[in-house]
């Protein structure tokens, strides 16, 4: 005839399954954010902030910078704002003559 388990014996066993489930949990949690997180970004993807249509990739002098196909609003990456400042006063002026209507 089996033994019964001791109490010890009983709360080790819950514990492990405990922690089985919980690591379960967390991962199944990490890929509900991580597809949530592709679901939005394919949403909003080179969307304009402001009212939502597309961004229209302009380059100039190795700086990509976005503008808005309606709205005509003008963003920039993270980077790139620096990379703007660190342009000479006349690109600077070639730059935002880019964008004049």
């Amino acid at each position: 005839m089996p033994e019964k388990p001791s109490e010890k014996e009983e709360e080790y066993f819950a514990r492990i399954e405990f922690e089985k489930k919980k690591k379960l949990e967390h991962e199944k949690h990490l890929k509900l954010a991580a597809e949530e997180k592709n679901r939005l970004k394919e949403l909003h993807y080179m969307r304009c902030p402001k009212c939502g249509m597309e961004l229209v990739e302009v380059h100039y002098k190795g700086i990509a910078v976005d503008k808005c196909s309606e709205c005509e609003g003008v963003w920039l990456d993270y980077g790139e704002f620096e990379s703007a400042s660190r342009l000479e006063k006349s690109s600077l002026e070639k730059l935002f003559s880019v964008f004049k209507r």
